[in-house]
């Protein structure tokens, strides 16, 4: 079969055996795949990723002198089961599955490792526990941004933002595009983008941010409703006094308990939840410094970096640092069915289409941010 091999930095369209099921797994023939931030920096930075997930318990990443097929955001339909599986779909059944195989023990990241060749070829392996058929005739394209989405699906589920809190999103690349999509189909009413790139604030606005900030001529924290916000600490201080002089002319009420409560039931005062979806260094100081106080930080954004920020800052204004990364099997099923049943509508982050011969194209172009967000690869296009 056809398919785009990754080797020492360069990308080529070569002949290659197709792929054979092992136990549980099938094969499917790929209808279309995503081409991720993550693929553009593994092709040239993939032994220091490699290095990385060694130290994190994953030895299976690829290396620059392997001949690595990449991809993992794709979708297909069913061609051929293996041994031990369950044949749940007919074959030619439209499909995704979360971009991962297991041989024995041994998981191996699909499109990101030597060992399971990814999706920019005309078929790929799936894991049969891993695959879910595609709902609601959902198109090609749409149904292969399930992998995407659910990443930010992931991070805003992991933020645990309500409904009235404001999100400000800091990048609008394609995952902080779909961070900002993920938000309104969770029912935030306040969110604010901030990027630097023209095209990807219109994008932004299209995937539903209510507010759309160029940096260079206003800071997102700025845009946001200031009605009731903490904007410094002086604030936090002072609701201390206005609680403790409105309590304490009760006589005899144990207000300490009022303060317990709110602690087991979440209602301390919060700042809003900041999404840093650039990845680079400095972006997670330059939040700690700006961001109001008792934020939240999800960090989305992959710096491959070493990078710093000032604790004491962080401890002044008491903020929470998360970092967030992939899904479980539960939120990629979700995210399917979200787009399938019209929830959210990522075709905002589609900017182009190419065959296997365009993929070195569509990498350079990627490169460009006014251009291009997603671009999609069709095997079976000229």
């Amino acid at each position: 079969m056809k398919a785009v091999v990754c080797s020492e930095g360069e990308l080529e369209v070569a002949e290659i055996p197709a792929p054979e099921p092992g136990p549980g797994q099938a094969v499917i023939a790929v209808r279309r795949c995503g081409i991720c931030g993550s693929d553009l920096h593994a092709r040239v930075h993939c032994d220091e990723l490699a290095d990385l997930a060694v130290a994190t318990g994953y030895d299976g990443f690829m290396r620059s002198d392997q001949r690595v097929v990449l991809g993992h955001e794709f979708c297909g339909e069913i061609v051929d089961y293996g041994r031990g599986c369950r044949k749940r779909w007919k074959s030619g059944t439209r499909v995704v599955a979360l971009p991962i195989l297991r041989a024995g023990r041994a998981p191996q990241l699909t499109g990101l490792s030597e060992a399971a060749p990814g999706g920019y070829a005309e078929q790929v392996l799936v894991q049969e526990s891993m695959t879910f058929p595609i709902p609601n005739g959902l198109s090609d394209d749409l149904a292969a941004l399930t992998e995407p989405m659910a990443v930010a699906w992931h991070a805003v589920r992991r933020s645990r933002i309500g409904s009235k809190q404001t999100a400000f999103v800091i990048g609008c690349g394609p995952i902080g595009l779909a961070v900002i999509s993920m938000l309104k189909a969770a029912g935030v009413h306040t969110v604010v983008a901030s990027d630097f790139s023209t095209r990807r604030r219109e994008l932004a606005a299209r995937c539903g941010a209510d507010a759309v900030v160029d940096p260079k001529i206003e800071q997102p924290w700025t845009a946001g409703p200031r009605t009731g916000r903490i904007e410094g600490v002086t604030d936090i201080l002072n609701l201390g006094f206005d609680a403790m002089e409105k309590l304490r002319r009760v006589p005899n009420l144990p207000w300490w308990h009022l303060f317990r409560m709110a602690h087991t039931l979440r209602l301390d005062p919060a700042g809003p939840v900041v999404f840093e979806c650039v990845g680079v260094p400095g972006m997670i100081e330059q939040i700690v410094t700006a961001a109001p106080p008792r934020s939240r930080i999800v960090v989305v954004g992959v710096c491959m970096q070493t990078d710093h920020f000032r604790p004491a800052m962080a401890i002044n204004k008491e903020l929470d640092l998360q970092f967030a990364f992939g899904y479980d099997p539960g939120e990629f099923r979700d995210t399917l069915h979200m787009i399938a049943d019209g929830k959210v509508d990522p075709a905002p982050l589609i900017t182009g289409t190419v065959g296997l011969h365009g993929v070195q194209d569509a990498f350079t172009a990627l490169a460009h941010p006014d251009q291009h967000a997603k671009i999609l690869i069709d095997p079976g296009a000229s």
